[in-house]
C-alpha cells in the first residue's frame, strides 16, 4: 500500500513519522511526506517527498523561529495563524499532488488537521497519530495545552469545559479553515474543529495508559504505544562520570535550546550542589554562550537514552520524547514547561509523583536549587518513575504502531 504521510514541519513530529515511515517501507510498503514547501529539507534523505505549493522555505522559517519563541496571548494567537495557514495551503493545492501519487491512506499527525480533510475529500482512510498528548475529548481530563491536575470531581469537570470555551476563542482561525475547506470539498458541516478531523478508525499515541490521566470515556480507536522510536545501538557517553557525585541532564528540546537564562540557573544550582550537568542545547547556542554556562559539559546533541540511562535526574521542557525515554530508565523529572502540550505533560509529571514542576518564569537559581535538591534525595520519585517505566517498555513502540497501521487498514 501507498501511504501519505502527513505531519507539521516541527523536527519532533517529523522524526516519529519518519520512524513509522521506515517500519512501513521495511515491511513492503510504499510513503510519502507529504509537506508545506519548504519543510522538506527537514525531513532525513532517502524518503520519497512531495512539497506542496503555497509556502516556501522562508515561511517555514519564521513558521519554525516563532513556535520557539511562544508568549502571552499574541504569541498563542500568532501560532495559530500560522497553524492555520499550512492547513489552507495543504487543503488548496494537495488534493491533486496525492491524486497524482495514487495514495491508499493517509497517517495524518492530530495536530494538521488538512490530513484529516484531505483523506475524506479523496475518499481514502486515515490513521491519526498523536506524537504529543493524544486530544481525544474527555470532559474529567483538561486540555492538553493547560497545567491543571487531573480532577473527575463536577468542580473539576466545569472547569475543563471552561478551559474549552476559551479554546474555541483562540482557535477561532484554525476553525474557519476547517469549516471552509470542509464546505469546499464536499463534506458539509461535519468538519468544524481539530477534533472532529481525526481519524474514525485508529488513534496511536506517544503516550502510555501508565502515564495519562485515567480516561472516563472509552474509546477502542485511542491506542496508546508509548515512544516511537527505532532501538538504538548501545552508546557511550562521550565523558567519563564521576561516580561518587549526582548526575544530571537538561535538554529543552529543538524548540526551545536557545533559553540562555534557564540553563544557566541549572548550572549554577548544580555547581552549589557538587553536580554533575550535561546541557544538550540542540544547537542553538553560540559557543561564547555554551561556555558562559558553567555546567560540568554542555553539548549541540547527546546520546539522550544513552545518558538518561545513567542521570539521577532530567530536567526538561516537558517534550514527549524526552519524558517518555526518561521515564523509561526511571529517572525522575524536573519540568518546565513553555509551551504547546508541555503543561499538560508536566501536569501529568505531577500527578504521578514522578517529578515536580517550576514556571520558567523568574525562575532562579535558588528556586532550581531547592528542585533539584529534593527530587535528588528523595527516593520515592525514583520508585514511581521506574514503574511506569516498565509501562513504557511493555507499550510495544514502533512495531505495534505498524501493526495497529497494517491491521486497519491493509
Amino acid at each position: 500500500m501507498h501511504f501519505a504521510l502527513i505531519c507539521p514541519p516541527f523536527k519532533s513530529h517529523i522524526s516519529v513519522f519518519e520512524t513509522v515511515g521506515a517500519e512501513l517501507v521495511r515491511r513492503g510498503h510504499r510513503v510519502t511526506f507529504v509537506v508545506n514547501a519548504g519543510a522538506e529539507r527537514y525531513v532525513k534523505e532517502g524518503f520519497d517527498i512531495r512539497a506542496v505549493e503555497g509556502t516556501d522555505t522562508r515561511q517555514m522559517e519564521r513558521v519554525i523561529d516563532r513556535a520557539s519563541r511562544p508568549s502571552g496571548l499574541f504569541g498563542v494567537l500568532r501560532t495559530v495563524h500560522d497553524t492555520a495557514m499550512l492547513t489552507d495551503a495543504l487543503c488548496e493545492h494537495a488534493p491533486g499532488d496525492l491524486r497524482a501519487l495514487s495514495i491508499d491512506a493517509v497517517l495524518g499527525d492530530q495536530m494538521e488537521p488538512a490530513a484529516g480533510l484531505l483523506a475524506r475529500h479523496l475518499g481514502v482512510p486515515i490513521i491519526s497519530i498523536a506524537c504529543a498528548l493524544p486530544i481525544e475529548r474527555d470532559e474529567t481530563i483538561p486540555l492538553p495545552f493547560l497545567p491543571w491536575l487531573y480532577d473527575p470531581s463536577p468542580k473539576g469537570i466545569r472547569r475543563n469545559q471552561g478551559g474549552e470555551r476559551v479554546s474555541r476563542l483562540l482557535l477561532l482561525e484554525q476553525n474557519r479553515v476547517i469549516r471552509k475547506w470542509s464546505r469546499r470539498f464536499g463534506l458539509g458541516e461535519t468538519y468544524h474543529d481539530l477534533q472532529s478531523c481525526l481519524s474514525d478508525v485508529a488513534t496511536i499515541a506517544q503516550t502510555t495508559s501508565g502515564f495519562d490521566f485515567p480516561r472516563t470515556t472509552a474509546t477502542s480507536r485511542l491506542h496508546m504505544v508509548g515512544p516511537i522510536r527505532h532501538e538504538e545501538r548501545e552508546q557511550n557517553l562521550p565523558f567519563d562520570l564521576d561516580p561518587t557525585k549526582p548526575f544530571v541532564f537538561m535538554s529543552l528540546g529543538t524548540l526551545q535550546g536557545h533559553r540562555v537564562s534557564l540553563f544557566a540557573a541549572a548550572a549554577g544550582a548544580c555547581r552549589e550542589l557538587d553536580v554533575q550537568l550535561l546541557v544538550a542545547h540542540c544547537g542553538a547556542l553560540e559557543r561564547k554562550q555554551a561556555e558562559a554556562l558553567g555546567a560540568t559539559w554542555v553539548m549541540d546533541y547527546a546520546p539522550q537514552r544513552a545518558v538518561l540511562a545513567r542521570a539521577d535526574l532530567c530536567i526538561t521542557h516537558c517534550g514527549m520524547n524526552t519524558v517518555m525515554d526518561a521515564l523509561e530508565f526511571g529517572t525522575p523529572l524536573l519540568a518546565l514547561p513553555i509551551a504547546f502540550d508541555q503543561p499538560g505533560v508536566s501536569a501529568r509529571i505531577v500527578y504521578h509523583g514522578v517529578g515536580s514542576r517550576q514556571s520558567t518564569r523568574m525562575l532562579s537559581r535558588a528556586k532550581m536549587k531547592r528542585a533539584i535538591a529534593t527530587l535528588l534525595h528523595q527516593p520515592g520519585y525514583k520508585e514511581r518513575a521506574g514503574k511506569i517505566g516498565r509501562s513504557i517498555t511493555a507499550a510495544g513502540g514502533v512495531g505495534k504502531a505498524a501493526d495497529l497501521i497494517e491491521a486497519a487498514i491493509v
